[in-house]
């Protein structure tokens, strides 16, 4: 029963007291009121308490109808509730779903046709190496030949300053190739596939190298100046082509060794060019042009085996929509017909990347949600460059010579250097998949700048101390351990992680032009180094390394603070980090702990609010 409002009480008790006092009036008649005039009075009450009577009942029925609607109100959030439930279950279930493919995913191998895929397609990235390190051990030998050529046209001698700056234009035009067939990559990788542009960028190299090969027989510098750009041209492609076509044939659990396998490539190409550049094999002037023309070898060698060959079945199923020519590619690729599992993972980050399947360069710039995977690519690939390693490639035999080395010695130092990249790209292999790439890329950052400091020191030592024989001995001693501990950090992290981690943090649609972009600045960096550098140590003398040693300071921080860690992250889940993990909290954590299911876990709470939200409103709709 529901009781009277308390103004209503009050209001009946009030003329019940009154009524009560005009009885007890009219019974002892104290004041001798007529009785008419006493009964209107109690007449004129009863009235007003009516009245009172009939608003309280309005009140108590506008109660009720509160009352019901409330009971509404709780059936709805009730109903809420239930579709929560609901709804986290099928959460529950999905990522369960994803866990066990995601482990089916982490048992896959290594097969045969996958390793001669990947040797195939690395012969790219030999390439790379052999024309980077090629133009090193025979500098004299151009030299000699740009001044016979002038002085053959014009009859008089050319200045040492100006063979060295047509040298300089020899060793770093291969970088402005570089930069346009960087740039092309990804326009060439969307066009004709990532097999498609590996085999027709063999045309290039082939022809680079010819005219490289041809240099000395027609008398022209030029040509060599033309072969270095087409040749740069084919490396640029290559950067940009091979570590795409890897990371997507590779098993998610060895993505990263697999990738470092470029970085192998490339050492491999540095060491074979200055072993054949000595004087006792082809470091002659007569033996030079025959150097740089065995550029051909590589190209006419990925011509025979890529065509056997699957194209890339990312490409093949995201790209192109061809879904049964994905799963021949990767029956053979992963030498079993149980390739559902990476159908699904494709096709996850197909959808997670729908909108952006046919992304542009300028859309990828412009993209909120991209932005901050091209910043740590970008920086992730100036952090290669700008490390200094290119100075040592293209200068090493010249500042070994500077340190108090003889000519024979250097040759000899900078032929170590390879191999010491070769043995330590080696031992990284089984550590990218082990440790982590920003673990092992702040390592290779931290010991680079430390040894960057040493080859400064061993410089101004020679200056300080040079007129003492033993001191020069010394200080000889440290430049070339100083130079190959530089180069060892260089092989554990910087060598390869920003080509791999770049093709990692983008899915398939923003992967062709951020890898364009992060190539176009890998060569832009590596062309400045290349015609700056000799400038440079003219200008610093023995403070040559103290601006990379700033950079390398400056690329360690970035890393710490801003790079996450990709390791045995799907694409799926590498992009979700900076979807719905822009906060830097997220970040944080994965970067910190690698935690392979905070991506899953950000998504599975983005769902789960916007769904309580969708039902919260549809409700308060109903209600």
């Amino acid at each position: 029963m529901v009781s009277l409002p308390p103004s209503l009480q009050k209001q009946v008790s009030v003329m019940s007291m009154n009524l009560s006092a005009k009885l007890d009036e009219l019974q002892r008649g104290d004041r001798q009121l007529e009785t008419t005039v006493a009964l209107c009075e109690i007449r004129t009450q009863l009235q007003e308490l009516t009245k009172s009577v009939e608003s309280c009942q309005s009140e108590v029925s506008e109660v009720k109808r509160d009352m019901v609607a409330i009971k509404q109100d709780l059936d709805a959030v009730q109903q809420v509730k239930e579709d929560l439930e609901e709804l986290r279950e099928y959460v529950d279930r999905l990522e369960e779903h994803s866990h066990r493919r995601k482990l089916r995913l982490l048992e896959q191998g290594l097969t045969l046709f996958l390793s001669y895929a990947i040797l195939a397609a690395v012969l790219g990235m030999l390439q790379f190496g052999y024309n980077t390190g090629v133009i090193n051990a025979p500098e004299v030998n151009i030299e000699n030949f740009m001044k016979d050529v002038y002085k053959d046209r014009y009859g008089e001698d050319i200045s040492d300053d100006s063979v060295k700056t047509l040298y300089s234009v020899a060793v770093s035009i291969f970088a402005i190739g570089g930069m346009v067939g960087g740039f092309s990559g990804g326009t060439i990788a969307n066009r004709f596939g990532r097999k498609g542009g590996l085999l027709l960028n063999n045309v290039l190299g082939i022809v680079g190298a010819c005219l490289m090969g041809f240099t000395k027989l027609a008398e022209s510098y030029e040509m060599l100046f033309f072969g270095r750009f087409i040749i740069g041209v084919n490396c640029g492609l290559n950067t940009s082509l091979v570590p795409m076509y890897i990371s997507e044939i590779a098993p998610l659990n060895l993505r990263g060794g697999l990738g470092t396998v470029n970085q192998l490539a490339v050492t491999v190409g540095l060491l074979v060019s200055q072993v054949l550049g000595i004087e006792q094999i082809l470091g002659t002037n007569d033996g030079w042009p025959v150097l740089l023309g065995l550029a051909i070898c590589p190209a006419i060698l990925q011509l025979l085996l890529l065509p056997v060959c699957p194209e890339s079945p990312r490409y093949l199923l995201i790209t192109k929509q061809w879904e049964e020519e994905a799963r021949k590619a990767l029956r053979r690729l992963r030498a079993s017909n149980q390739v559902e599992e990476d159908i699904e993972e494709m096709k996850a980050e197909e959808r997670a990347q729908q909108a952006e399947s046919t992304i542009s360069m300028m859309e990828l710039i412009c993209s909120p949600t991209l932005r901050a995977p091209l910043v740590i690519g970008v920086v992730m690939q100036l952090s290669q460059q700008l490390s200094g390693i290119n100075a040592v490639f293209y200068y090493s035999t010249n500042l070994f010579t500077s340190s108090g080395l003889t000519d024979e010695s250097a040759k000899f130092a900078t032929i170590g250097i390879g191999a010491i990249m070769v043995i330590m790209t080696l031992v990284s292999i089984p550590l990218m998949d082990r440790t982590g790439r920003r673990t092992l890329h702040l390592y290779g950052l931290g010991g680079m700048f430390i040894f960057s400091i040493f080859i400064t020191i061993s410089f101004l030592i020679k200056e300080f101390f040079g007129y003492v024989q033993e001191m020069i001995d010394w200080m000889s001693y440290i430049s070339v351990v100083s130079t190959l501990g530089f180069v060892v950090f260089f092989a554990v992290g910087p060598g390869s992680i920003p080509w791999m981690i770049t093709a990692e943090l983008f899915s398939q649609g923003p992967r062709p032009a951020a890898m364009s972009i992060a190539v176009l600045i890998n060569w832009l960096a590596n062309f400045l180094v290349g015609i700056g550098f000799p400038s440079m140590k003219t200008s610093l003398e023995n403070y040559t390394f103290l601006p990379f040693s700033a950079f390398l300071a400056i690329f360690w921080i970035f890393t710490y603070k801003k790079v996450p860690e990709t390791k045995n992250k799907t694409f799926e889940e590498i992009l979700a980090l900076f979807r719905h993990g822009n906060d830097r909290s997220s970040l944080r954590d994965s970067r910190l702990y690698g935690e392979e299911e905070l991506a899953t876990n950000s998504s599975r709470e983005t769902v789960l609010s916007d769904a309580t939200t969708a039902n919260h409103t549809h409700a308060t709709d109903r209600l």
